[in-house]
């Protein structure tokens, strides 16, 4: 018998002006028109999942689709620093990729993503992200209800998906590896399960991956 005690819907936010210019995502980079077509088709999905509480990342791109999908679903937003995207120095935010300066240091945070005690100016770094990826889950564990939806980004919900996947085998070699052969589709739903069955007692499982029907033409 399968005991299922929480299901976690992940959604990744719609698509940010910033994901399709060729510069460094600034914090600040709000949904494109696309990306709002997008968050208004995932709201309409989310209207017909059971969940019980609405719980997003405070960046304006996951914001506003976290308010499309309240809108439709009549869910109050609870916002979480826990849930946003990976930290990277403010000093790169909104720069293009031709700078130079910039695609140097954005160059070195990305070596200290998978390099643990390496740490490139004010941005976060693998043992922070790995470590914000357990209490995400913990948090989300420990919350009364059965059923929720979180609205993330996509390289910190690939992050969580590593952590359950790869458990006490994720090292930095592997961290790597995952992030360069999976991708998330904006609005792609995620779906965990913290459950058992007859092998084994409760954990998270991966349940579905990056579930994107809804963008269908």
């Amino acid at each position: 018998m399968i005991n299922t005690k929480k299901t976690v819907y992940f959604v990744r936010h719609g698509q940010s002006e910033h994901n399709v210019a060729p510069v460094f995502q600034a914090e600040d980079s709000p949904l494109s028109y696309h990306g709002n077509q997008q968050a208004d088709l995932v709201a309409e999905r989310a209207s017909h999942l059971n969940f019980d509480a609405l719980i997003a990342s405070p960046l304006p791109r996951a914001k506003a689709t976290a308010q499309a999908i309240s809108n439709k679903t009549k869910k109050n937003i609870i916002f979480s620093d826990l849930f946003v995207e990976r930290i990277k120095p403010k000093s790169i935010n909104g720069k293009p990729y031709t700078d130079e300066i910039a695609n140097k240091i954005w160059r070195q945070w990305e070596e200290s993503m998978t390099t643990p005690g390496m740490r490139v100016e004010d941005g976060e770094n693998y043992d922070d992200i790995i470590v914000r990826a357990k209490k995400a889950l913990d948090y989300l564990l420990e919350r009364p209800e059965k059923s929720i939806l979180v609205v993330t980004h996509g390289y910190f919900l690939r992050t969580i998906v590593a952590r359950v996947l790869l458990a006490e085998s994720l090292n930095p070699a592997a961290f790597k590896n995952f992030h360069r052969a999976a991708s998330i589709e904006n609005t792609g739903i995620t779906v965990l399960q913290y459950r058992d069955d007859f092998e084994q007692d409760h954990s998270w499982r991966l349940w579905t991956y990056n579930d994107h029907a809804h963008l269908a033409n």
